[in-house]
């Protein structure tokens, strides 16, 4: 079982921006200290549910800070990204890491981002594989040029070149998956998938199967297909009992989910519907490892079992305040982390 962070960076009513980073760098320091495997790092534009821009960028900042523990993005946006630059800089810290960055990719969604970015809703829609596959041939490859509709170029060589570590393969990469569209897509390639918070287990279940098949009839051996390190997404809380856990998340969370969520603006202008910040808090504390540490470690077996998934990245800033999210992290690591073995 590998059990990591996942941080958002999120900017809970009340607080500044750079409040929301500065606690996000910290809670980084402290899962590494509380012997975590990796911390996940969330990528969002202009809304304070996220306020860092570049989750490739905060990595490389959080790997300078650490010694021992993974580094990913969860993720790092691809239609408003250049693949290319994407794989130069995830090439670089790879190799100044010593292999401990993970690139997560994703479709992100249909938001104003696409306006700004000089993209486009068919770069969110149809272009996805594009990027996808020009991001892995830059990070296999010695020598790359596009010849897709939306990345035409000639060839130029990969520098620097991401399997120079030792002769290792470059950077791990994982695809956020939320339709069996993007699963059938990450599958085909060969690649772990991330699934959200806001799936159950019955639901993650049902993606590893479909991955497991469209994999298989991809080609991939099914020793590679049974072994994939998916990441399963989630929310974490862990207290004296449940009831402290629950309560924690609900005083703090639907306002932060409230403010963040509703400052999306899509890019066609039509209105999106939102969860209920008070309903979905609640589903999130049903879901995932929430209250005591027994409990905590039986939910996070519970969901390998029933979905094959081993890593977790769990969202540890539940409370929107710096004290209670190191001691949650250090809980976690001390408490929860030895219920598991």
């Amino acid at each position: 079982m590998r059990v990591g962070t996942f941080a958002v960076a999120a900017q809970f009513p009340g607080q500044g921006q750079g409040e929301a980073l500065h606690r996000t760098a910290a809670a980084a320091v402290a899962a590494e200290a509380a012997g975590l495997d990796a911390v996940w790092l969330a990528e969002h534009h202009f809304v304070p549910y996220g306020v860092c821009p570049s989750a490739i960028t905060l990595a490389g900042v959080l790997l300078g800070r650490t010694r021992r523990i993974g580094i990913g993005t969860a993720v790092s946006v691809l239609p408003t990204s250049h693949p290319v630059a994407l794989g130069e800089q995830a090439a670089l810290l790879h190799l100044l890491s010593g292999g401990r960055f993970t690139l997560g990719v994703g479709r992100g969604g249909p938001w104003v981002d696409l306006e700004v970015f000089g993209a486009d809703l068919a770069a969110f829609e149809a272009g996805f594989p594009e990027s996808l596959d020009l991001l892995l041939r830059w990070l296999r490859e010695p020598a790359v040029a596009g010849r897709g509709p939306r990345y035409a170029f000639r060839e130029v060589p990969v520098v620097p070149r991401s399997d120079e570590l030792d002769g290792r393969p470059g950077p791990p990469v994982v695809v956020a998956c939320t339709s069996p569209e993007t699963v059938r897509l990450a599958a085909a390639r060969g690649l772990p998938m991330l699934l959200g918070m806001h799936c159950g287990d019955e639901e993650k279940a049902g993606m590893v199967g479909l991955w497991r098949r469209a994999a298989l009839a991809a080609g991939h051996p099914r020793e590679a297909v049974e072994a994939a390190p998916h990441v399963s997404a989630g929310v974490v809380q862990v207290a004296d009992t449940r009831q402290d856990a629950v309560e924690t998340l609900l005083k703090a969370m639907p306002g932060w989910l409230q403010q963040g969520l509703s400052a999306h603006r899509t890019l066609d202008g039509s209105p999106r519907a939102m969860r209920d910040p008070h309903a979905y808090t609640e589903l999130l504390c049903g879901l995932h490892p929430v209250g005591p540490p027994r409990l905590c470690a039986d939910r996070l077996a519970a969901t390998a079992e029933a979905t094959g998934i081993t890593r977790f990245a769990l969202l540890a800033e539940g409370s929107g305040d710096l004290p209670t999210t190191l001691q949650n992290i250090a809980r976690l690591g001390a408490e929860v982390l030895p219920e598991l073995a």
